[in-house]
């Protein structure tokens, strides 16, 4: 019998792509919002409810919900939001598992590298660091000790939490967002351009996550980053060489920004390089380290 995965954020470009790398040696199941499929089971964390079917023989659970950061503006309302939707879903993952005196092998969440603080600094993160100051700070220090409390309550035999630097996928988040402005010549960087951009290829935040749940040692915080740095000014030039476009426009203003996205503009504005070396030294390799490999693999038959 295959042990039975549970994933939450059905609908992210991770958990597609995990789920078809970790099927083979596992049973795939979804928490979504919306059943569509017979491995997919219903929640709703407005109303607090949740099909406690989901949970049956469970043996890890893959935590990937949350809202998008940068989709809206950030408002008193979508800054609740973005809190509620990683630590409610955590606590009502965690109080069913305990109402249902469910034990798992795992509790493995998605956590996010803004964790140390959005700024543009010298300083190479890692995991010993403390956490920033900031709204993505908070964000990510609340949604962590979420994760926390499956160990601290003998829920979780352990918790991994996976720090994530922008994922890099043609078809979502950042990297879908820039490409159109530099195919049809209006892209630029942003702001100064020398803000650090940590990120990562989607294959290999997947297979992080795959590392992660093979490897029962692993335990506790983990930087999800590309072992070679870059920044915003950096990335834009290579994803308009990769397209083979030319970069025309300057870059966009920092006040254009901020009164188009408020608080918003200051992740877009400011980051800060994290260090690969601790899931590295755990035995992970990555397959996509190379910035230039990466956009060449992402962007190939793209050009217009």
């Amino acid at each position: 019998m295959k042990e039975i995965v549970l994933i939450t954020g059905a609908s992210g470009a991770i958990a597609r792509e995990l789920s078809k790398k970790i099927e083979k040696d596992y049973t795939v199941r979804f928490l979504t919002r919306k059943k569509k499929a017979e491995n997919e089971f219903e929640w709703n964390l407005e109303n607090n409810t949740i099909d406690e079917q989901a949970f049956e023989n469970v043996s890890h659970i893959i935590h990937l919900a949350g809202a998008n950061i940068s989709e809206k503006r950030w408002t008193q309302d979508r800054k609740k939001e973005l809190i509620s939707s990683r630590v409610n879903s955590a606590k009502l993952i965690l109080n069913t598992l305990k109402k249902k005196n469910i034990k798992l092998k795992s509790f493995i969440s998605a956590s996010g590298i803004n964790f140390y603080g959005t700024k543009t600094t010298d300083k190479i993160f890692t995991e010993n660091d403390a956490s920033g100051n900031d709204f993505l700070s908070e964000v990510v220090v609340v949604w962590e000790k979420a994760a926390d409390e499956f160990k601290e309550q003998n829920i979780a035999e352990r918790v991994v939490k996976i720090r994530t630097a922008v994922v890099l996928d043609k078809n979502d988040g950042a990297l879908a967002k820039m490409m159109p402005p530099i195919q049809f010549g209006i892209g630029s960087p942003i702001g100064s351009g020398k803000q650090y951009m940590p990120w990562i290829h989607v294959d290999d935040i997947c297979g992080i996550y795959e590392f992660v749940l093979k490897n029962h040692e692993i335990d506790g915080a983990y930087n999800a980053s590309s072992p070679q740095h870059t920044t915003n000014e950096n990335l834009t030039k290579l994803i308009a060489k990769v397209l083979k476009k030319s970069l025309l426009m300057p870059n966009v203003p920092s006040f254009i920004l901020k009164l188009i996205f408020g608080e918003l503009a200051d992740a877009l504005l400011e980051g800060s390089r994290a260090s690969s070396e601790k899931i590295e030294k755990a035995g992970f390799e990555f397959q996509f380290p190379d910035l230039k490999m990466t956009l060449e693999d992402l962007l190939k038959n793209n050009e217009i």
